[in-house]
């Protein structure tokens, strides 16, 4: 351009006859010049692009997806990662781009090909569908993955693994990385079992009253995903030393009507029936959950008994056959009433029902010193059990003009009873008592009540343009359990009178007043949330009658106020790499059957027994995580340390032959660990999750002149791989290992089990079959030794045996994904678009 300029001016000056004419050339360079360095600033400015996602059902922020930016040749330009808020910000310069959104378990979103021109453009909310792949597809791009990882949780797809087909929710928990179920249905997450576990974010009666049984009601058919959130910030209850595993149930909100219909058959006999249906039409959303199961589950196991008191010494032999069967029935139903855009308006019922009949059949051989049988008694123990479960639910949403700014509020209530009635028989086979006394009828009948009201508000007000956050909230439960116990025995063939000093009637009341306050921002690569949790505990428990067990008072009352911190720092070092450092303070109240005192009577010579004196651990838990996410993999690398102060733990002791387990306070406990977990994709074919948790845990403590202290280190460990076959059909085989554990009073020994999976879609992919098997060579057998001055017991158990599953899957207009359809798949992804 400079040469044609210079040549202008050489020919004006020489040819003074041509002033016109080059007076007109040098006009149009003028105007050339002028519209190049118009273009030549233009593309020397930066302009900002920025915008906020969220998922479109719940429309809470998506972290860490990723935003691209795109020229029109599909030339990658720049990116940005999401912050916590699901907020990001990408600079480039003037010109015309589309943009795409990415990140694990949704659907890809295309921002369409526009010409971005301004300083700032502001894209608002960008809603992401999560991609809804049904139980059983073929391992391809864009189809949810069995586990999601972010930094502070991580999201098991459990609907997607094929080992759960026919499973319930203690079953799949069980199923879950650095999630163990022991002998007696306990639930532990990284070695410890205080752990708070939630449904859609909530307490709910489908975990029941006092334990994880009412879970075993709870069919996998009605559960989309876990959520495992092993360090919650304060916006969650303080409860749970260990973190919260929160269950979200399934609900569609897809306009017209669809559902999923399930059936299944196991041996042995396990067989169940299951619907998830949605209805919307405009502002009305209709959603009902129904799952009906009959199951047979036997089980076994055995326990050797040394006594050696100061004057002799005799041994215990002792084998329990048991059958836990009956009936269940789970059915929730809710309607969605969004009025506009910013208000909405949720309520909806829960009901579960079961019948079950559990058989226990347990045999003693007492020997003496010299290891001759002296005496061999029989018991049979029949008891019904009834439980009905209601749940009512409230909850109102309001969203405001300002771009993330929500207030919302939940109200719950829930009345729960279970009913438990046992017919006992015991007899002496071999040298009968000359008393008759051991042939006597007994009877036992336990009743249990629970009241519970729940009122949350929670409030989130963005401020620095999206990227901070400032969060508050309230919430008060109130809690009221009675149960009825009475164990009677038939005398001299005419009357039934109290047995020893079991019969009681106990009551639980519990009054938590919470509030919390949270502020979040986001600068540059770094993002942040300080908090803290005040809560007010109001505890009251009661021995309205029957006999107080060692030391204890008739009434117990304590109230505490407690603060809970939290810290959660995140470093984003790029679009794929992420680290985190993060605290908590939590505490693990007491439960009920901690306090309780009696409440079993099924084995007469090992029994468990509350504590109403025990007192809370409080736990200071500190964790740093990495997470990298790759083309075709994700890893995720932490290490954790968690101190935790008046620990309970139950120990065993002897009275009149008769073992009790009672839970007491001890002094400290120091856990440390290093946990990963890794998702890959080898080939197109084939996909491996794999996991580890490493721990070393010591405890101190003492009771009564007793010391019980252990250092253990252990870990456990699952690996899954997943093989697509062809013509859809998956093929999974997972392996599963426990290292041994030492314990105050001894020790937990290893175990493994091994399953398999298989699916095949029919109907022209309206329809799954799954077969799969559990536990294939039946080594899920739980071993352990307790042993204390005078004792040594040699524990074996055995919940289940082999399980063989059969199920069908219906879809009603939904549809599935395979990797060879649909023409707006890019980069291997499902695809929305924004036009």
């Amino acid at each position: 351009m400079p040469n044609r300029l210079s040549e202008s001016i050489y020919t004006l000056r020489m040819s003074p006859g041509y002033i016109c004419g080059a007076m007109k050339k040098i006009r149009g360079v003028i105007i050339v010049l002028a519209v190049f360095s118009f273009f030549t600033g233009v593309f020397a400015q930066t302009i900002t692009i920025k915008g906020r996602i969220v998922d479109k059902e719940t429309t809470e922020p998506v972290p860490f997806a990723t935003f691209s930016l795109y020229s029109p040749d599909s030339v990658l330009v720049t990116g940005g990662i999401a912050d916590m808020d699901g907020a990001f910000e990408v600079k480039s310069r003037p010109g015309s781009y589309y943009g795409l959104v990415q990140v694990v378990s949704y659907r890809n979103r295309f921002i369409s090909l526009r010409q971005f021109t301004q300083p700032v453009t502001d894209l608002g909310k960008i809603e992401l569908v999560v991609s809804v792949q049904t139980l059983g597809e073929v391992v391809v791009s864009g189809e949810r993955s069995l586990m999601q990882m972010d930094l502070d949780k991580r999201i098991f797809n459990v609907s997607e693994d094929l080992s759960n087909v026919g499973r319930n929710a203690v079953e799949i928990l069980d199923n879950l990385p650095s999630i163990t179920v022991d002998q007696d249905g306990g639930v532990s997450l990284r070695g410890s079992q205080n752990v708070r576990i939630l449904i859609d974010g909530k307490p709910s009666g489908l975990v029941g009253i006092s334990s994880t049984d009412a879970l075993q009601a709870l069919q996998g058919s009605m559960i989309e995903r876990i959520e495992v959130v092993t360090n919650p910030s304060v916006r969650y209850e303080a409860e749970g030393n260990a973190g919260v595993i929160n269950i979200i149930l399934k609900k569609e909100r897809q306009d017209g009507m669809n559902a999923v219909i399930e059936g299944s058959i196991a041996h042995p006999l396990n067989t169940g029936v299951s619907a998830n249906m949605n209805f919307r039409k405009k502002k009305l959303n209709y959603f009902v959950n129904y799952s009906s199961n009959y199951r047979e589950r036997p089980g076994r196991g055995s326990i050797y008994q040394e006594f050696t008191p100061a004057d002799t010494a005799y041994f215990t032999r002792s084998k329990r056959n048991f059958l836990r069967t009956g009936w269940s029935h789970n059915f929730r139903a809710g309607t969605d009433v969004i009025f506009n855009d910013k208000n909405t308006l949720t309520t909806a019922f829960l009901i579960n029902v079961g019948n079950n009949l559990n058989i226990t059949d347990i045999t003693y051989r007492d020997y003496d010193i010299f290891d001759e049988l002296g005496r061999e008694i029989e018991r049979k123990d029949r008891e019904v059990e009834k439980e009905k479960n209601y749940e009512y639910t409230l909850s109102y949403e309001k969203m405001f003009d300002k771009e993330g700014r929500k207030l919302t509020f939940y109200g719950q209530y829930r009345d729960n009873t279970e009913t438990e009635k046992s017919a006992i028989a015991q007899r002496a086979i071999l040298n009968p008592d000359p008393t008759n006394v051991l042939d006597n009828p007994q009877r036992s009948y336990n009743e249990e009540a629970e009241q519970n009201i729940l009122l949350q508000s929670d409030y989130i007000h963005p401020f620095n343009g999206g990227k901070g956050k400032f969060e508050a909230g309230y919430r008060g439960t109130i809690r009221k359990i009675k149960t009825d116990y009475t164990v009677e025995e038939f005398i001299n063939n005419n009357e039934w009178v109290s047995y020893g000093n079991f019969t009681n009637t106990f009551q639980y009341d519990e009054n938590i007043q919470a509030l919390y306050a949270l502020v979040g921002n986001h600068a540059g690569k770094i993002s942040y949330e300080l908090g803290l949790r005040m809560e007010y505990t109001d505890i009251k428990t009661a021995l309205l009658r029957g006999a107080i067990f060692g030391d204890n008072d008739p009434v117990n009352k304590k109230s505490y106020v407690n603060f809970f911190p939290s810290i959660h720092t995140n470093y984003h070092i790029n679009t794929n790499n992420s680290v985190q450092l993060s605290y908590s303070r939590r505490v693990n109240r007491p439960g009920f059957w901690s306090l309780n005192p009696f409440s079993s009577f099924s084995d007469a010579r090992n029994i468990w027994v509350g504590n109403p004196n025990i007192n809370p651990e409080f736990t200071d838990s500190y964790e740093a995580g990495y997470l990298t996410n790759g083309e075709s993999f994700s890893f995720f690398g932490g290490v954790y340390y968690r101190h935790t102060t008046d620990v309970s733990e139950r120990i065993n002791f002897v009275v009149n032959d008769t073992t009790f387990s009672q839970p007491v306070n001890l002094s400290v406990e120091n856990s440390y660990g290093v946990e990963t977990n890794l998702s890959k994709d080898f080939t197109k074919w084939w996909t491996i999750n794999a996991n580890a948790n490493f721990f070393r845990a010591i405890t101190e403590g003492e009771y009564e002149g007793t010391f019980y202290n252990r250092d253990t280190y252990t870990w456990n460990s699952r690996v899954s791989n997943r093989f697509s076959l062809g013509r859809r059909t998956n093929l999974q085989a997972t392996v599963f290992y426990r290292a041994p554990q030492r314990t105050t009073q001894g020790r937990r020994e290893a175990f493994y089990t091994f399953d398999l999976g298989f699916t095949k879609d029919v109907w022209k992919n309206k329809a799954t079959f799954s077969l799969n098997v559990r536990d294939v060579f039946n080594t899920r057998v739980f071993r352990s030794v307790n042993e204390g001055e005078d004792f040594y017991f040699r524990n074996r158990f055995q919940r289940a045996f082999t399980t063989i599953t059969a199920s069908l899957v219906f879809r009603i207009n939904q549809t599935k994904t395979n990797k060879n359809e649909g023409q707006k798949e890019r980069n291997g992804f499902d695809q929305d678009f924004d036009n």
